[in-house]
């Protein structure tokens, strides 16, 4: 991971974080897996494109995930997204559908979500890499101590941020969010398997929306 570079907003409060033990050691297995010819999902340079995207101080809103996707094709960096002309994966569809309702907005024609993340979405999962066609192959290696710090980091520094935590996963890794200064939308995963149990009807949207407007903050252009 030495040759991958961080923006600099990020680098300020995380350049520390590359030197410490479990850092060190999640870049010793992801060297092995390279070496023994695993293919790795997204590529090397979009490790860390959901920092690179937004600066620290502009973040307005995270969405936090779990996993990149496994597929070939579909992680490129950004929680829940997928590069253009991508097929939606099955939650982002969900997602999609809730946005429609909400919003009262058509269908985005595109899974790339790279137009949120540039107005101040951080899309972050948990876990920043993944082996193809392994869903959560790449959990427990360290990648979870270094997400936890960026979200430590959002939750000092920023003010009036909307975290939307989908999910057990997200809600519990994001437990400690100072509610006081921030707003926590929490619902059941957009995943098929739980998304008819509470997270259509949420309104993640437009709540989020409206609490940045009442913060003197520029809604989002969902």
């Amino acid at each position: 991971m030495s040759q991958i570079k961080l923006s600099n907003s990020w680098l300020e409060y995380l350049k520390g974080e590359f030197e410490k033990e479990h850092m060190k050691k999640l870049k010793l297995f992801l060297t092995q897996q390279y070496q023994n010819k695993k293919i790795i999902f997204p590529a090397t340079q979009n490790y860390f494109r959901a920092l690179d995207l937004v600066d620290v101080k502009k973040v307005r809103v995270v969405i936090l995930g779990q996993d990149p996707y496994h597929g070939v094709g579909q992680a490129h960096g950004l929680s829940f997204s997928v590069p253009e002309g991508v097929p939606f994966p099955p939650s982002l569809q969900n997602i999609f559908k809730e946005l429609k309702e909400d919003l009262k907005i058509d269908l985005p024609k595109s899974g790339d979500l790279t137009r949120w993340a540039e107005q101040g979405v951080l899309l972050l999962n948990s876990v920043l890499t993944v082996e193809k066609d392994k869903a959560a192959s790449h959990q427990n290696q360290g990648w979870e101590l270094f997400t936890d710090k960026i979200i430590s980091v959002i939750n000092e520094e920023c003010d009036h941020v909307v975290f939307v935590l989908w999910g057990a996963y997200a809600q519990k890794k994001a437990a400690f969010v100072d509610k006081k200064k921030h707003l926590v939308l929490a619902s059941p995963h957009p995943s098929p398997l739980s998304a008819h149990r509470g997270f259509f009807g949420t309104r993640p949207f437009s709540k989020a929306n409206a609490w940045l407007k009442s913060k003197g903050k520029e809604p989002i252009q969902w």
